[in-house]
């Protein structure tokens, strides 16, 4: 592939659905096990405890946080929520680059790829979480600045083996000079997601229940699957524009 002189928007939007219609059925797959089926069986949960608990005291409605009335269920679900979103962004990292690569991946292969790197994953989720959080506190313009100089971290991670630290450093030295595209191409997907999102609440809030919960469940695995390779085609972007590094040598490791 030529090097490109910059990061292009366009082509890395392009590319991500390209990829993803290209494995439409490994991509869907993926977030399907990872995003999709968890969310429902939450969203079902959640409602027969609701159900459960409206039948017992019916003025807890008003705290919306009466689902979770164990702090300790919200830490098992925001931990267990992390952990599957960073397995699927991870398989799909390894999926994009064989794709982009020439060659056809495959479930097992990215399945494989995504347990092996889970703890430093988890790790770098964390802290990039922790970190962009905290700034996002002080002020809104350094979080989003720190996110998105970490956000190739992961495909990083997979790709590199530059362990947690080097990984986060890396991205950050990959997405300078390119940040202000990258936030243009997560913001325009980000709002796509919510208008979709807008319009499959509306569903959401005409039909209860199973259906209800299956279709938000469809919603949440098609955005996670398309920010997960998002960030997998931008990181090879970035190897392109700031190395001139070809897909053959991004392969190189996985052989």
């Amino acid at each position: 592939m030529e090097r490109p002189e910059k990061f292009q928007f366009g082509r890395v939007f392009n590319n991500t659905f390209a990829v993803i219609g290209r494995n439409i059925g490994l991509c869907v797959g993926l977030a399907l096990l990872f995003s999709g089926v968890p969310t429902v069986v939450f969203r079902l949960w959640t409602e027969s405890r609701m159900q459960a608990i409206l039948q017992t005291d019916p003025g807890a409605a008003a705290d919306p946080t009466f689902a979770f009335g164990n702090p300790w269920i919200t830490v098992v679900a925001v931990v267990i929520s992390s952990m599957l979103a960073l397995l699927l962004q991870s398989a799909l990292v390894r999926a994009t680059i064989e794709d982009l690569n020439g060659k056809r991946p495959t479930l097992g292969d990215s399945l494989q790829i995504a347990i092996r790197f889970l703890l430093p994953t988890l790790a770098i989720g964390f802290l990039v979480a922790l970190g962009s959080g905290l700034a996002m506190i002080a002020l809104i313009v350094p979080g989003v600045i720190l996110w998105l100089g970490w956000s190739v971290s992961v495909p990083v991670l997979i790709q590199e083996r530059l362990g947690v630290f080097g990984s986060m450093s890396r991205s950050r030295a990959l997405t300078k000079g390119s940040r202000w595209s990258l936030f243009g191409l997560f913001l325009v997907l980000i709002i796509i997601a919510m208008v979709i999102q807008g319009a499959v609440g509306v569903v959401v809030y005409l039909f209860h229940g199973t259906v209800a919960s299956i279709l938000e469940g469809l919603v949440q695995s098609v955005v996670s699957m398309v920010l997960s390779v998002a960030a997998a085609v931008s990181y090879v972007e970035l190897r392109q524009v700031k190395e001139g590094t070809s897909v053959d040598e991004l392969a190189e490791i996985f052989s």
